[in-house]
């Protein structure tokens, strides 16, 4: 595992976020496992770095709801549990459907060309099979459906609670035979949104939201 953690560096972000970034993928990819424990000097001699960055960098996990604290333990990758998927999934069902429902009224036509692009990405990236490549064209296609309310507060919102969504959504698309789904489910969505049909969009939004959550909860189960 330990061959694995490699820095990568970049000449435009500072050493912690160099760090945080790092880190961040290791959990995601699954290179450091739910519940392993994270150790300051470990990790620090792993990347070449000093603890200080390591420690600003846990400290951003745990805030994303990636790292858990324990008393007289310390930190360690947190386990992903059902009960923080649902938590999760409930605020996000209810802010997709009404920045789905804005965004019907408000996106401009050179939105929605761009929704259109975004879906193309998407179904390429899903052609292509590589899964943090989805997962990063899915957040960009939602994020324009996002930007289109001309909400800022809820793009705000929305992106704050995108970053405890990734691990999730890294998750449901981990699950291959479901990856077509996904392009029919985002298909759905723009056709609603191209037609300017609020009701449409919120109900296909709510399926794609309640088809994620009913297959990672299978997942998580299934690991237990």
């Amino acid at each position: 595992m330990e061959q694995k953690l490699k820095v990568n560096m970049n000449e435009y972000l500072p050493l912690r976020d160099v760090v945080f970034n790092t880190l961040r993928q290791a959990i995601l990819k699954g290179e450091l496992e739910p519940g392993e424990r994270l150790m300051e000097i470990q990790l620090a001699d792993r990347l070449g770095v000093s603890r200080t960055p390591i420690r600003e960098a846990i400290r951003k996990l745990e805030l994303e709801g990636l790292v858990l604290m324990i008393p007289r333990k310390g930190a360690e990758v947190a386990k992903i549990s059902e009960k923080s998927l649902r938590d999760v999934l409930e605020v996000r069902r209810s802010l997709e459907e009404l920045a789905i429902e804005l965004a019907c009224q408000r996106m401009s036509d050179s939105d929605i060309e761009d929704l259109e692009l975004a879906q193309n990405a998407f179904r390429e990236a899903v052609t292509a099979g590589d899964a943090m490549t989805i997962a990063e064209t899915d957040e960009h296609y939602h994020d324009i459906i996002y930007n289109g309310t001309g909400n800022n507060r809820l793009v705000q919102i929305l992106n704050n609670l995108r970053e405890q969504m990734y691990r999730y959504r890294l998750e449901y698309i981990k699950d291959a035979e479901k990856r077509q789904i996904l392009v029919v489910e985002h298909e759905q969505i723009l056709k609603a949104v191209r037609g300017r049909k609020a009701s449409e969009a919120k109900t296909a939004i709510r399926e794609h939201i309640d088809n994620q959550e009913i297959t990672v909860s299978k997942n998580i189960k299934e690991q237990k």
